[in-house]
């Protein structure tokens, strides 16, 4: 090859600003802290945690089944997010993405969904931790009033670290994959070790339906409601999700276009493994089923039934700290799409809430927004929860954390499908070649089929939340429409493409030249 015929080094910077914008963070997220981003957004502790009780109480021990499904699911739509965030390396991810691939309309309506999502998945995994974990590991009695002022202030210590610096929130994400981890293989192995030892295991429940009836088990449901092995996928579909946090940190991280695909499908991948092990582990050492089903901490009581309560409080100690982590990395990516979308002048008070600390380097002005945003949807999730029970509060918070990225997969596999020809690649990127209609499809059945199962009544709470925020979301955008009608102008397709035109196929994306 002459040197005339050698690829064209750009940089991570100088790509951003082919994109119209110019780099304000430090890239310092290196390949295990962008996995770890991802790893610790899906935190199979805090899904597992929170959702078990529930699933129980949905289609008994034998529930946990449709995780495998799920797994399989979320990897197909993985890969479809790899190969954008491979193409559109840039904070905001589905916003970003929707808003190129289709108009700046689609992708801001994409990207208040995000915004919407994100505030009640902090108030969710922080809820979880708050109801599931601390009591037990205290010792102090679970009401509703001490998991919501528990919660205010687990989410006032996450503000504080996010808005003290990026790098320390990071590693105390790292730090948590380990923690995760070693806490959920060491509990897997104890808990069949132990258990077996003492004559505790219970092999007839990994199939067991538990209080719940066998008859129709396996049944769709009916036009307002879903069979309860249906109902059981909610399990995995509330844990296996955040694995795209990793996106959107792109401009944060070292060689995105290579390193966030990766660390968005091995994410899913390790988490479905890892989870599934524990998943049987508990249904082997769960002992009186109704009363884990009617507990609000079931997988404390399993672990300090089977590992007595000095070992039992050491692994939860681990167990905090990761669901803790898991609020810490989705408090970022909340406070990172909200200042992506100021940055367009597409958020109220965007002025203010674009601006980055230069001795920080994280956007303050976000960081609070998301900390008075989180403690309001707080109030009115712990609100309600008073007005019923104690459980309520947590069944609809992980409710609305699954129907809302349910909608984002969805929307965002459907805008590749409509723009994924005129997309060019990217050297070193992933390129799903030859399967990509085979993923795409079984990523859109699987989608559809996740959603279906929110028309069972006991979601109402999930779909007000959902349709009052966007409906807010709205009101915000006819007066952009009709006020600053050039913020939302389209952006053809074909400045993307001609973005990535400088870097392929004929180029190559160097790393950062100041890190």
């Amino acid at each position: 090859m002459s040197l005339s015929e050698q690829p064209k080094l750009i940089s991570e910077e100088q790509l951003v600003e082919q994109f119209g914008y110019r780099q304000e963070f430090r890239r310092e997220l290196k390949r295990f802290a962008s996995f770890a981003v991802g790893f610790s957004f899906i935190s199979i502790t805090t899904g597992i945690f929170t959702t078990y009780g529930s699933v129980l109480n949905w289609g008994g021990p034998r529930g946990i089944w449709t995780w495998p499904l799920v797994i399989v699911g979320q990897l197909l739509v993985a890969l479809v997010f790899g190969a954008l965030a491979s193409r559109i390396p840039l904070a905001g991810y589905s916003y970003q993405w929707a808003s190129r691939l289709i108009n700046p309309k689609i992708g801001w309506l994409t990207g208040w969904i995000s915004f919407t999502f994100l505030v009640v998945d902090v108030v969710a995994v922080d809820y979880a931790v708050a109801q599931t974990v601390l009591p037990t590991l205290f010792g102090y009695t679970e009401t509703p009033v001490n998991a919501w002022i528990a919660t205010a202030v687990v989410i006032l210590i996450q503000t504080l670290l996010v808005l003290f610096s990026t790098v320390w929130a990071t590693r105390i994400n790292n730090t948590a994959v380990g923690t995760e981890v070693v806490g959920i293989v060491g509990l897997t192995l104890l808990l069949l070790i132990v258990g077996g030892a003492r004559g505790l295991l219970h092999p007839d429940h990994l199939f067991s339906t538990g209080s719940v009836p066998a008859a129709n088990y396996f049944s769709f449901g009916g036009l307002f409601s879903s069979g309860p092995f249906m109902l059981s996928f909610l399990l995995g579909a509330f844990t296996i999700v955040g694995f795209e946090a990793a996106a959107n940190l792109a401009e944060e991280t070292q060689e995105a276009h290579r390193t966030v695909p990766f660390a968005m499908w091995s994410s899913v991948l390790l988490s479905g493994v890892v989870g599934f092990a524990f998943l049987i582990a508990l249904n082997l050492a769960s002992d009186n089923l109704q009363a884990l089903a009617s507990s609000a901490t079931p997988v404390a009581d399993i672990i300090t039934h089977i590992l007595g309560p000095i070992v039992g409080d050491i692994f939860l100690v681990l167990v905090t700290f990761s669901i803790f982590a898991c609020g810490l990395v989705i408090f970022i990516t909340l406070t990172r799409l909200i200042w992506a979308m100021s940055r367009d002048e597409r958020f109220p008070a965007s002025r203010w809430l674009r601006q980055v600390n230069p001795n920080t380097g994280t956007p303050v002005p976000s960081t609070v927004l998301s900390f008075v945003l989180c403690e309001l949807v707080l109030a009115l999730f712990a609100g309600i929860g008073l007005a019923q029970n104690q459980t309520t509060t947590l069944s609809n918070l992980f409710s609305a954390a699954t129907l809302l990225p349910a909608i984002i997969y969805l929307l965002t596999v459907i805008y590749y499908v409509a723009a994924r020809r005129r997309l060019p690649s990217i050297p070193g990127g992933l390129n799903l070649g030859v399967f990509e209609w085979p993923v795409i499809i079984l990523a859109l059945i699987w989608l559809v089929f996740e959603l279906l199962i929110f028309r069972d009544r006991q979601f109402a709470v999930p779909w007000l939340y959902t349709l009052g925020m966007f409906a807010l979301g709205l009101i915000y955008f006819v007066w952009l429409l009709i006020a600053r009608p050039a913020v939302l102008k389209t952006v053809p397709i074909e400045e993307t493409v001609r973005a990535l035109g400088n870097s392929s196929p004929s180029a190559e994306i160097s790393g950062s030249s100041t890190t």
